[in-house]
């Protein structure tokens, strides 16, 4: 009998290269990524509000959450109820059962059985320099190229970016809330091409949207900070309002690995700022960087639960003892590590790093731009690929997989007792026409409405 059972993702790649594993990737998704749940949203034709405006309101029939449903000791299902939520001045005031008595006056709006789950936070993007929003226009052929190629390309690219920079960055900050997104990290270029345009247009561009969309600026040296020389721009990036002093390679870029590290860091200790580089080297050079700022971090109190490395493939190349002790002192520093979850010829040890408690996040890193055409801007497919690529298949794991997504908010606990929402959390959310949240990151449904802070930034709810 003809096996149907479709293998891992894990299996899939540690039989193949980059491009069959891609290719298999999305053989294996098929029409999955873009199923939805039939018939939890509006009824065709009802009336909805597409714009809510209101500081307090009750939003009505939101499937919430209860807990696990068992056979044994496996978790099988999950239970969920409807409730009425009131929302007040940007805040979760109560949660209401359905059938709660509602105060005379309040506006009321309708989920009509639709899944609340948390906002998501896209905690690596580059805001400042996409194709997106433009003509189509696919990368130049990666072969045989280094980052220092790229770099040269990108050279010859910024002075066509940099007038659309700031109606970019909008589009994109659209295309992320439509996603569910409201909560970001942004890596902007400071380079000498750029000068400081590009953080001023991304902060020109957030600042139209300071009411609908947070995010964290990375004062991001992509052209090397000892190469191209800009560390007099970052700390003028640092004083005009950026949260992080980035940094890249330090190795292959700059040659100078103690060097360009150790001005990244005085940066940020001058400044009272946090760290986040770009670490992509795989060489032992790129575990001896990663040893390098753990070293640095321990040695520095300021630096504490302020460091972030990002990509940091470096740690792929590790013996399973070696990865755990450095987890471990990641962990106690509260160094945290932002993945895109990337398919190839290497698998990152993200579970292993969740284990030893090491705060791992994720992020789009490029929608459409000289370096991918691949991305979505959609954190719920990060944890769909998380799920697929560290065998999550089942009930549990496709819930808990959720958390990469969402900075570690889920709605329900290992246990299963309700974690969030609560009263006094924050309303940020987003409605999705799923049954659970396992079934969210399995099947990618389009979000339906997003919330921040009480708002309603992207879609629509229903008249109640």
């Amino acid at each position: 009998m003809e096996n149907h059972q479709q293998p891992s993702l894990r299996a899939v790649l540690s039989h193949s290269g980059n491009r069959s594993a891609a290719s298999a990737v999305m053989d294996m998704a098929g029409g999955s990524a873009v199923a939805a749940m039939a018939g939890t949203g509006r009824p065709g034709g009802e009336s909805g509000a597409t714009t809510l405006r209101d500081r307090h309101y009750y939003l009505r029939d939101v499937r919430l959450e209860e807990g696990f449903e068992y056979d044994g000791e496996t978790v099988i299902g999950t239970r969920t109820a409807l409730y009425t939520l009131e929302i007040k001045d940007g805040k979760i005031a109560a949660l209401l059962a359905a059938n709660a008595g509602l105060a005379d006056g309040l506006p009321r709006y309708g989920a009509h059985g639709q899944l609340l789950l948390p906002a998501m936070r896209d905690m690596h993007i580059h805001l400042d320099k996409t194709f997106y929003g433009g003509p189509w226009q696919a990368p130049r052929p990666r072969q045989g190229k280094t980052i220092m190629d790229m770099i040269a390309r990108e050279q010859t690219l910024l002075p066509t970016l940099l007038p659309v920079a700031q109606q970019r960055a909008e589009g994109l900050i659209a295309l992320l809330q439509s996603k569910g997104s409201t909560v970001a990290r942004g890596h902007c270029n400071i380079d000498p091409i750029s000068g400081l345009k590009a953080l001023e247009h991304v902060q020109r561009a957030l600042e139209n949207h300071r009411e609908d969309f947070s995010c964290e600026i990375v004062a991001f040296p992509q052209h090397g900070l000892l190469h191209s020389r800009v560390e007099g721009l970052l700390r003028e990036a640092m004083a005009m309002g950026a949260a992080y002093v980035g940094g890249l390679d330090p190795t292959n870029v700059d040659g100078a690995m103690e060097k360009s590290l150790d001005a990244m860091f005085q940066i940020a200790l001058d400044t009272g700022k946090g760290v986040d580089i770009h670490l992509h080297e795989t060489s032992p050079a790129g575990v001896a960087a990663i040893e390098y700022m753990v070293e640095t971090v321990e040695k520095n109190a300021a630096l504490k639960g302020k460091v972030t490395i990002s990509h940091a493939f470096a740690l792929s190349t590790l013996s399973p003892q070696a990865l755990s002790e450095l987890a471990t002192r990641f962990a106690a520093q509260g160094i945290a590590v932002a993945s895109t979850v990337p398919i190839g010829s290497f698998v990152m040890p993200l579970p292993e790093l969740s284990e030893k408690g090491v705060f791992v996040m994720t992020g789009t890193d490029s929608v459409i731009d000289h370096w991918s055409p691949f991305g979505s801007g959609d954190m719920l497919e990060k944890a769909n690929l998380y799920a697929q690529l560290y065998d999550g298949s089942d009930e549990f794991h496709l819930s808990r997989a959720l958390s990469i997504a969402t900075g570690g908010v889920l709605p329900l606990d290992g246990s299963g007792k309700r974690a969030w929402p609560k009263a006094g959390d924050e309303a940020g959310f987003t409605l999705v026409p799923a049954s659970c949240s396992a079934e969210a990151v399995a099947r990618m449904p389009a979000r339906t409405a997003t919330f921040h802070q009480g708002r309603m930034v992207y879609g629509s709810v229903g008249q109640a």
